[in-house]
């Protein structure tokens, strides 16, 4: 009898302390960064759309706009530079790697909106199917970078908060000390000013 209520009292305490566990944080910081993991791929899948738009968009408005020789070059410059700089979950937490992504990025989209406003010279090819088609994706992919990059923006802000909050702070002083910030997109430098177009 008594080596049964031992036994109970055991498993008792067992649940005891798995629940207290469960419920005191140790999960969520693991949690919280594989959440910011998941939402960087987002903003990779729809970078990687942009790219793969690219190629189309561009031979697109070659056929009508031959003489624009050096806006198409520096759309396809821009965008094997964007495609080259890659940054993967392990490089989260490093600013530097970050921002040679978005600059990359940025380049690549001043080059684009250049692009599109030269096809403003062309009345018939703002008339063609395809690059009406073309223009609507690219567009609609701009948003989804702009959706992407902000919940991952909001993802990594979750995560870094709890590893400096209690009790996430605590847990990431003693078993998740290899666990660093990540790092976050900043808005360029000329983020805040119109884009020229200098034909």
């Amino acid at each position: 009898m008594t080596i049964t209520i031992a036994r109970i009292r055991t498993a008792l305490i067992a649940i005891f302390l798995g629940l207290t566990v469960s419920a005191c944080g140790y999960n969520r910081i693991p949690t919280l960064e594989e959440q910011a993991k998941a939402k960087w791929s987002d903003v990779q899948n729809n970078y990687q759309r942009r790219a793969d738009l690219i190629p189309n968009l561009v031979a697109t408005v070659q056929g009508y706009a031959k003489q624009e020789k050096d806006v198409l070059t520096a759309v396809v410059e821009a965008r094997a530079k964007a495609t080259q700089v890659k940054v993967d979950a392990s490089q989260l937490t490093d600013p530097d790697k970050l921002k040679q992504f978005q600059d990359a990025q940025n380049q690549l989209s001043g080059a684009l909106g250049r692009l599109l406003a030269v096809s403003e010279n062309y009345p018939e090819l703002k008339s063609n199917q395809n690059f009406l088609a073309l223009q609507s994706q690219l567009e609609g992919t701009e948003n989804r970078i702009t959706v992407a990059r902000r919940d991952y923006i909001e993802a990594v802000r979750g995560y870094n908060t709890e590893l400096k909050t209690f009790p996430g702070l605590l847990w990431a002083m003693t078993f998740f000390r290899s666990n660093k910030p990540m790092a976050e997109f900043a808005a360029s430098e000329t983020a805040q000013t119109p884009p020229q177009v200098k034909f």
